[in-house]
């Protein structure tokens, strides 16, 4: 077969893809979240959305569908279309904790989702009242081993990360506190006026009030150091080897997503989040930017779901 026969055998396939994939999107974009608006997760993902419409001269509209620890936004992803026009961004809970905290799940993500591009990781911060006798890890352990029960600490919710890193604080330090969980960011207020004791936030959630001195930071809870707080040692630097509870950020579409689509966004995801002036951007404001292919980020979801699996129950945590 000739070169030139081969070319024109191979045309009509091209000629099939070709259009395919330059005619989308033709119309906007949704990208819904599964939390409320003006949290880490909608932050991450209005700053990438706007970069996106930018890249593919459509609106790319974010839709706020929070409940359930993420579960409900998740879900409605899980059972759209697959044609590239609903996405997802989505964190941690909902895409590995909640597989196994909950009882009973509407939705499977390796099975029902489709990995785009894992776009941030953001740290666990440990933050007391800047008034707080605990003016390190270790004092505040001292303080827990003293008042068996007594220390409280606050999260975003049973079976979060916020919740979970502070589990397994008790658990490797051999002590007991007492979880209180809210809705949402609530709880930063009550730790501001000392009716919690501690707690283990998203970097971007408290890092204007550290800066301001109204937060006293002990710890991140990741293995590496972040690189908007390096002065911040890690938990696994302090005696809690392999000590590791980040919260991080994904976008995904339903299961059966075009893959010309999926490597299309998988590809100018990246490059957002790479993009000079918006890694800064988002490194100023507590978020790592990672950018990742969609194989990456699969391989990276069998590991999380497995990782907090163990976690959720060496915690005893459960939802129904």
């Amino acid at each position: 077969m000739t070169t030139r026969r081969a070319l024109l055998l191979a045309a009509p396939a091209l000629t099939l893809a070709g259009p395919a994939l330059a005619a989308w999107p033709d119309r906007p974009v949704r990208i819904v979240v599964s939390f409320t608006a003006g949290g880490t997760t909608d932050i991450i993902a209005r700053l990438v959305g706007n970069l996106l419409s930018e890249r593919w001269g459509q609106p790319v509209v974010i839709e706020n569908r929070a409940g359930a620890g993420g579960n409900i936004g998740t879900e409605y992803v899980a059972r759209s279309a697959p044609d590239g026009y609903t996405l997802l961004v989505a964190s941690v809970g909902p895409l590995a904790v909640n597989q196994s905290l909950y009882r009973t799940m509407p939705y499977d993500t390796r099975r029902d989702l489709a990995p785009v591009s894992l776009l941030a990781s953001v740290p666990n911060i440990l933050v007391v009242a800047p008034d707080s006798p605990a003016r390190s890890v270790a004092e505040l352990v001292a303080l827990a081993k003293q008042r068996p029960g007594g220390l409280s600490y606050g999260s975003t919710g049973v079976g979060t990360s916020s919740h979970l890193a502070s589990a397994m604080m008790d658990g490797m330090a051999g002590v007991q506190t007492t979880h209180v969980p809210y809705r949402g960011a609530v709880a930063l207020n009550d730790l501001l006026t000392r009716r919690i004791d501690f707690m283990f936030a998203t970097i971007p959630s408290v890092i204007e009030q550290i800066r301001a001195g109204k937060l006293r930071a002990l710890a991140v809870s990741t293995l590496a150091r972040s690189r908007s707080s390096p002065e911040v040692p890690t938990m696994a630097e302090l005696g809690f080897e392999g000590f590791d509870a980040s919260s991080w950020f994904g976008i995904l579409g339903p299961a059966g997503t075009p893959r010309e689509v999926v490597e299309r966004v998988s590809a100018d995801a990246a490059a957002a989040v790479r993009r000079p002036d918006i890694e800064r951007q988002m490194i100023e404001q507590g978020a790592d930017p990672v950018g990742s292919t969609p194989e990456e980020f699969g391989a990276f979801l069998d590991k999380e779901i497995a990782r907090w699996a163990t976690v959720v129950r060496l915690s005893g945590a459960s939802v129904n």
